[in-house]
């Protein structure tokens, strides 16, 4: 007889967190805290409306001013901030829920006209693709201010210190944003990162800042309580190299040899994969190989796609962005193959209740 498969509703054991089932909600802005990135009792309500996800991932969330690099975003450096979201975790936890930090520094995808003037660093003089969202209307990237070599060891800290923070306001755990062209991802690849120091070059050294940065993490926790999410795909905000596997492979590998509580990747998403281009089109089943420890995936999936990544053995859980916006109670409607509420994207981003605590529950 063939052993049962594993699925979404099964339970699993994150290190001693027992999550009671494997449904992720992601990471996902949505623009609702404070001008002075302090998490809302109306952030509190939205978190805690989703407790019933096997874990949920905040929203990225600025470990210092100069990570700052979206409007009303939370920080969680400053008392304020952590005391803001000591009561999101209380709400959640009361909830039945568990929840984890992500932590973030936007690097060079940020604005002066945001940030009093200052420009925003990166590994090198080299702006961001795309456009950047202000109040007044949509700007160009500027070219960002390269950091200093005695400026990376202070960023590292602050991930360490973000870390002490979220786990002083009762976090579950952090994971560190390492995708998506943030700080992390720039000095990683090649096509943001022309620097011929300790930090720039061969894959090792592009690498570095992410290992000291999820090294300071562990040290100011634990292993297990520590994840880090990648986009080995991804190619937003212009990120990009010459070698994604092999950049991608060195780095999935040394993560993996600290023991941390589990890596989060990426998958490209449709519209990438109709364009082409795609170094690596299927980003699991390349780099679970490569690991040892929980395996979170994410993008495009929804129960079925699930259940199969989950049954191959190619992921341990899986993380749903905008089926969540819409749907709080995304794990229920799952269960009961009910439909779910079309989400409005309009209402992704901005203030207030509408599109963010407004969505029915089921049968409501």
């Amino acid at each position: 007889m063939n052993p049962r498969r594993s699925n979404l509703f099964d339970t699993y054991d994150l290190y001693g967190l027992q999550l009671p089932n494997r449904m992720v909600m992601s990471p996902m802005t949505r623009t609702r805290a404070t001008e002075g990135g302090v998490p809302t009792d109306l952030g509190a309500e939205y978190y805690t409306q989703r407790a019933t996800a096997g874990l949920i991932i905040t929203e990225c969330t600025q470990v210092s001013d100069q990570g700052h690099g979206i409007i009303r975003a939370p920080g969680i450096h400053r008392p304020d901030q952590i005391q803001g979201w000591r009561h999101v975790v209380e709400r959640v936890h009361a909830a039945g829920g568990r929840i984890y930090c992500q932590i973030w520094h936007c690097g060079r995808v940020a604005h002066p006209d945001m940030r009093g003037g200052e420009l925003p660093v990166a590994p090198s003089p080299i702006p961001a693709k795309g456009d950047f969202f202000l109040p007044s209307g949509r700007v160009d990237f500027p070219i960002p201010r390269p950091l200093e070599l005695r400026e990376i060891a202070p960023i590292v800290e602050d991930f360490a210190q973000a870390t002490r923070n979220a786990r002083a306001a009762g976090f579950d755990g952090v994971e560190l944003h390492g995708a998506n062209g943030y700080l992390q991802d720039q000095f990683l690849q090649d096509a943001s990162n022309r620097r011929n120091d300790a930090y720039g070059g061969r894959i090792e050294n592009r690498a570095r800042l992410m290992i000291e940065t999820a090294e300071a993490m562990i040290g100011a926790w634990s292993p297990e309580r520590i994840g880090v999410r990648l986009s080995p795909s991804g190619t937003l905000y212009g990120a990009d190299d010459s070698n994604k596997l092999e950049t991608f492979g060195y780095v999935v590998r040394a993560l993996d040899a600290l023991r941390i509580g589990y890596l989060h990747f990426t998958e490209p998403n449709a519209k990438m994969l109709e364009a082409g281009g795609v170094q690596i089109p299927h980003v699991v089943e390349t780099f679970r190989p490569m690991t040892t420890g929980p395996v979170i995936v994410n993008t495009g999936f929804d129960k079925a796609k699930a259940n199969t990544v989950i049954g191959a053995g190619r992921a341990d859980l899986v993380a749903f962005g905008v089926p969540y916006i819409a749907n709080p109670d995304l794990v229920a409607r799952y269960r009961a193959d009910a439909s779910l509420n079309k989400p409005d994207p309009t209402t992704f981003y901005g203030i207030g209740p509408k599109g963010y605590t407004d969505y029915p529950l089921l049968g409501g």
